[in-house]
């Protein structure tokens, strides 16, 4: 059954993709281990490594290699978590200390707190010591509706806990279930400038530009740097993620610009006009205000590969709302859910951040699949994912739960070299897929934020 069902998911994502549905035939998946939920997390993650690799091997036919894909369910789950293990030096907390699950007075709100912007509106909005004793002091006085909408007006981050059923009946989920897996806007035509793949590295030439902040862009944008792509991250001179930056910078160089300062934006700009693709997950109105649309960019960059993320949908009263994944599970009724199927007496999450990683590979075999599209000649188009949707993928298809222990990673799961990150020596697990003929392998280790210029050179 199981086996099925990963094949039923793997061609929800291909459709999605608009390759077909029978390039599932060429993907196997190998191993037993499971994430204990009462969703298949595990089946999720090996169809959605799978189709992004279904992707490079769709690309790779162009140049010549005709491959198949194999995932080992282990790996895939195991890169659902964390993929890097330092080695004499420790990752920083990815939470911030009074981020999480709160008891309102008429039932659970999570709060997310990581970005110090973040923090500060959510103690505005509770009008309390920052402390965890005096947040929860706060949220048990109040209604779990109005502590989500006082922080969402301040700017920050919040969601309070929803059935499924309540989410299917709220406008926003209505929303989300009208909207397809992978949205595709209008194609765009382009220069396709001469490029090819590679056999062997099948996105070497390509240059990413990654706008994207934690986690499913950094994924996507650290999978495409496996198989060859040239990405260049950009953050704000004033943003950091150090929980997680170790993680997902892999083989990427980190540049700084302030899109808010007109030379910045220029040189944003003249980067744009030499890049292939563009990831990014600001709000969808937020690039409109700096003069960065979606015209504009493809007037910057005419054909430019342009995919974004948002976490709540593309239409609906929720549309620019600022959301994670926690928060994401909390709104659609998986906590809920999770929380039924313990009998606990507080909400039950994912055992992963299973919707940012899964998004991150969707984004990533969607940008894989303009490139194909430029290469074919079909014109280029522009695809939209949100994490609410990948939500609705992961709840459709629920099944048995799987409920034996945690996956935790063991020796022989990890590569034998080591990477030489910018905090220290690290360990990489070993990649979760194989596509024979096409290894992928990062050229950069690790990197801080703002390590590199702000220039493809």
């Amino acid at each position: 059954m199981t086996d099925l069902l990963v094949d039923r998911i793997l061609k929800d994502i291909l459709v999605a993709l608009n390759l077909p549905a029978a390039l599932a035939n060429r993907v196997t998946f190998g191993g037993d281990d499971r994430l204990p939920s009462c969703f298949p997390v595990s089946d999720l993650a090996a169809a959605s490594i799978g189709a992004a690799c279904a992707a490079v091997a769709t690309l790779a036919a162009a140049g010549g290699r005709v491959a198949n894909v194999s995932v080992d369910y282990r790996l895939a789950s195991l890169w659902f978590g964390w993929s890097i293990r330092p080695e004499g030096w420790a990752m920083p907390s990815p939470w911030d200390s009074i981020a999480g699950d709160y008891l309102a007075c008429d039932g659970w709100i999570k709060l997310h707190t990581n970005a110090p912007h973040h923090r500060a509106a959510a103690l505005s909005a509770l009008a309390c010591e920052p402390t965890r004793d005096a947040v929860a002091a706060a949220v048990a006085a109040r209604h779990a509706d109005a502590i989500e909408a006082a922080v969402v007006a301040a700017g920050g981050c919040a969601a309070r806990l929803m059935s499924r059923a309540e989410w299917a009946a709220h406008p926003q989920g209505q929303a989300v279930a009208s909207e397809p897996i992978i949205l595709w806007d209008d194609a765009a035509s382009g220069e396709r400038r001469g490029w090819q793949p590679l056999p062997d590295r099948p996105l070497a030439g390509i240059r990413v530009l990654d706008l994207t902040r934690v986690l499913a862009g950094p994924v996507a944008t650290r999978f495409l740097a496996g198989f060859g792509a040239e990405v260049l991250r950009i953050d704000p001179p004033d943003w950091d993620e150090p929980g997680v930056i170790p993680e997902v910078s892999l083989g990427k160089r980190c540049a700084r610009l302030d899109l808010r300062q007109p030379a910045d934006r220029d040189r944003f700009s003249r980067l744009l006009a030499g890049a292939d693709i563009l990831v990014h997950g600001y709000r969808a109105d937020a690039l409109d205000r700096l003069g960065l649309g979606a015209a504009a960019r493809q007037a910057i960059r005419p054909g430019l590969i342009d995919v974004s993320l948002n976490a709540y949908g593309h239409g609906g009263p929720w549309a620019n709302r600022r959301g994670f994944d926690s928060l994401v599970q909390f709104s659609s009724g998986i906590a809920a859910e999770g929380m039924m199927w313990r009998s606990a007496n507080a909400p039950v999450s994912l055992p992963v951040q299973a919707l940012d990683h899964a998004t991150g590979y969707l984004i990533a075999a969607a940008a894989i699949r303009g490139v194909i599209a430029r290469l074919s000649g079909e014109g280029l188009t522009c695809a939209r994912l949100s994490l609410a949707r990948t939500a609705r993928l992961l709840s459709d298809h629920r099944t048995h739960p799987d409920d034996g222990p945690f996956v935790q990673a063991q020796e022989s799961d990890y590569a034998n070299a080591i990477e030489p990150t910018d905090w220290g020596p690290a360990r990489r697990l070993r990649p979760p897929a194989a596509i024979n003929g096409i290894p992928m392998q990062w050229d950069r280790p690790a990197a801080r934020l703002g390590s590199c210029a702000a220039s493809w050179d």
